[in-house]
C-alpha cells in the first residue's frame, strides 16, 4: 500500500493531549497527519503515546513532522505480524479442509501469535526466530510444525513484498537427544491384544467390545470408525466400506468429511466373527435406543452413537481404552495403536505390503508410513530369529 506523495503539501498541526493510564499515571500522546492512501483515498495518521512529559512528546512530534515533510507525506508501510497473519489466513482458508483450518487456527492462536504477533514483520530477524524456536523446543515436540506455520506467513509476506526475506529459513533446528533404552512402540503383540479382549468382552459391554473389535480387525482410523453408518456394513459380503471420517471443525464442532485421498475410500473384508459381533450389536442398539425413543432401523443410523443418537465424542474411545489398560495392566497405546497393531499382525500372518497399504487406505504419498508400521518386529519374532540363527550356526 502506498500513499500519494506530495512534497508541497502542508502538514496539519498536531495537538499534544494528556491522558491517564489504567494505573493512574499521567502521560501524553499525539496523532499526526501522514498523507492520503492512494488506494482508498482515506487520510492516514500516525499516533504516538506514552510520553512522560509534554516537552518529550513535543520533541518527538517535531522530528516526526520534519520526517514526513521530507519524504512527501508517505506512510510508513511496515506492518505488524498479526495483521499480515490475518491476510495470509484469508488466503489459506481457501486451500484446506475445515478440519485442517481449525487445527491451523488453533496453532497460530496459541503458539505463533504470542511469539510474533505484536512485532513489526520486517523487524523479525533470524536471531529472533532462533530464540523463539529454542523456547518452543523446550516446550513441546510439535515445535517444528509451529515454525512451519510461521514460515508460511513470512513466505506470504515475501510474495507481497512486505519483507525482503523469510527469517525462518535461517533457523538452526535444535536436535532432540536420543534417550537410552528401547523406544516404546505404539502397538500390541497378539498375546497382549488377546489379554485386552479377555477383559473387554461382549458380556461386559457389547458396544465397547464391538468398537474395539472393529478397530483391531479392520485397521480403520478413529474418525472413520465414528462416522460409520449401518449402510457401510455389508452383512452379505462381509465387508466394511470407508467413505467418510468424523473430525473437529471450526469452533470444535463435529463434522463429517470425505477421506483425504482416493486411497482412503476403500472396502475392507472382515472376518465372520467380527461380522457376527456387529450383527449382535445392531440388535442390541435397536432395542436399547427404541427404549429411549429413537428408531435406529434405517441405513443412515450411526453404528456407534451417543445416548442422544448423535456422534460419539472423539474422546470416548480413548477414555474407554485407558480404563481397560488401567484394569489389565497392559502397556499404554493410543487408539491409533490399534491401527499399528493391525498392520503388525498382518505382517506376522504373511500379508504382503501392497495388500496392507490398500487395507489401511495409504496412498503412495504416505507409503513410508505403512512401511514403518508394517515392519514392526515383536519380541516373539526377535526370539524366533535368534533361535533360527543359533540353529544355523551350530548345525553340523
Amino acid at each position: 500500500m502506498s500513499l500519494a506523495s506530495n512534497t508541497g503539501a502542508k502538514i496539519k498541526m498536531a495537538k499534544i493531549k494528556k491522558y491517564t493510564t489504567k494505573t493512574g499515571k499521567i502521560r501524553y500522546e499525539f496523532q499526526v497527519y501522514a498523507g492520503v492512501d492512494s488506494l482508498t483515498g482515506r487520510q492516514k495518521t500516525t499516533r504516538r503515546r506514552g510520553f512522560k512529559t509534554r516537552k518529550e512528546a513535543s520533541i518527538v512530534l517535531s522530528r516526526l513532522e520534519l520526517e514526513i515533510e521530507k519524504r512527501g507525506l508517505q506512510e510508513d508501510e511496515r506492518r505488524f505480524f498479526r495483521d499480515v497473519c490475518a491476510e495470509w489466513m484469508e488466503q489459506y482458508r481457501l486451500t484446506v479442509r475445515e478440519s485442517t483450518l481449525e487445527k491451523t487456527q488453533r496453532i497460530i492462536r496459541v503458539h505463533v501469535l504470542p511469539a510474533f504477533g505484536d512485532m513489526l514483520i520486517d523487524q523479525v530477524t533470524p536471531n529472533v526466530c532462533q530464540r523463539v524456536v529454542n523456547k518452543w523446543f523446550l516446550e513441546a515436540k510439535s515445535y517444528k510444525k509451529w515454525l512451519n506455520y510461521a514460515s508460511m506467513i513470512f513466505d506470504y509476506a515475501l510474495r507481497a513484498e512486505y519483507v525482503g526475506r523469510n527469517p525462518c529459513t535461517l533457523v538452526t533446528m535444535p536436535r532432540v537427544q536420543e534417550q537410552a533404552g528401547e523406544k516404546l512402540e505404539n502397538f500390541w503383540t497378539r498375546d497382549e491384544l488377546n489379554t485386552f479382549f479377555d477383559y473387554v468382552t461382549p458380556e461386559r459391554d457389547v458396544e465397547q467390545f464391538t468398537m474395539f473389535r472393529v478397530l483391531a480387525y479392520s485397521g480403520i482410523r478413529k474418525g472413520e470408525l465414528l462416522a460409520l453408518t449401518w449402510k457401510d456394513i455389508n452383512f452379505e459380503d462381509n465387508t466394511l466400506r470407508v467413505n467418510k471420517t468424523l473430525t473437529q471443525g471450526l469452533g470444535g464442532k463435529l463434522i463429517v468429511q470425505p477421506p483425504k485421498s482416493r486411497a482412503g475410500r476403500r472396502t475392507i473384508d472382515l472376518d465372520d466373527s467380527t461380522m457376527r459381533y456387529l450383527r449382535q450389536w445392531k440388535g442390541v442398539q435397536r432395542e436399547t435406543f427404541l427404549g429411549m425413543g429413537f428408531n435406529t432401523n434405517n441405513v443412515d443410523q450411526l453404528v456407534f452413537a451417543s445416548n442422544r443418537n448423535h456422534f460419539r465424542s472423539m474422546n470416548t474411545p480413548t477414555k474407554w481404552l485407558n480404563k481397560a489398560i488401567k484394569a489389565t495392566g497392559l502397556k499404554h497405546i493410543s487408539i491409533h495403536g490399534f491401527r499399528h497393531t493391525h498392520a503388525s499382525l498382518l505382517y506376522q500372518s504373511g500379508v504382503g505390503l501392497k495388500e496392507t497399504q490398500q487395507r489401511l487406505g495409504h496412498s503412495r504419498a504416505d507409503s513410508s508410513v505403512t512401511l514403518d508400521v508394517y515392519t514392526h518386529t515383536t519380541e516373539q519374532q526377535n526370539v524366533a530369529a535368534l533361535q533360527r540363527f543359533e540353529n544355523y550356526v551350530e548345525a553340523k
